[in-house]
């Protein structure tokens, strides 16, 4: 008897942290593809942006297709070697990758920079100027892919998929709620049988 309805306690409180952590996730998905949608690109929370990784150049640290998060301003020129920094290259794009040395050139700071997960330095140092922001060592796996699809044509989709799995999964409570009393009544029916019946001899 103690062993079911410790069995029982356990059941209660899995469903209870699944539903929080499914709850969280959800809220947190559809908040991010709203910010996104505002925005009208990555997402901005708190004065940090949130940056899709399109490359494996500072694995295993950041995984292709995670996002990070990056604190933009302040003084270009203050990184020190190893710091980890976004920049803007000559063919328009960012890079997030680290500093492995500073050059002081007269008033200019540029900096010397390399994947974690590359061979070799990138070609070019990076001048201060093209620094748009620090890593700031935040970072999700693989929610980058749900970010960027988010923007696409198609992403306003997505807002309604938070919705219908927390729609479903209200339905499945609701049902297994319902299963629970009706097995409740019926062994209360037959415990009223067994009682009523007289004792043979």
């Amino acid at each position: 008897m103690k062993i079911k309805l410790n069995k029982t306690k356990v059941m209660k409180w899995f469903n209870h942290i699944s539903t929080v952590l499914l709850f969280t996730i959800l809220i947190g998905l559809l908040f991010m593809v709203i910010i996104s949608k505002a925005s009208g690109g990555e997402p901005k929370i708190f004065g940090y942006q949130l940056k899709t990784v399109l490359s494996g150049s500072m694995e295993p640290g950041i995984k292709t297709g995670s996002i990070i998060a990056v604190k933009p301003g302040g003084d270009m020129t203050r990184f020190k070697e190893n710091d980890v920094i976004t920049f803007m290259e000559e063919e328009g794009y960012l890079v997030t990758h680290r500093i492995t040395e500073v050059v002081k050139s007269g008033e200019q700071t540029l900096y010397r920079t390399k994947g974690d997960n590359n061979d070799a330095e990138d070609l070019n140092p990076v001048l201060s100027d093209n620094v748009v922001a620090e890593y700031t060592g935040f970072t999700i796996p693989y929610v980058g892919y749900f970010i960027d699809f988010a923007q696409s044509k198609n992403g306003a989709f997505l807002l309604l998929i938070p919705g219908l799995i927390l729609l479903g999964y209200a339905g499945f409570i609701f049902w297994r709620t319902l299963s629970e009393i009706d097995v409740s009544n019926k062994r209360g029916s037959k415990n009223e049988k067994s009682e009523a019946s007289p004792n043979q001899t």
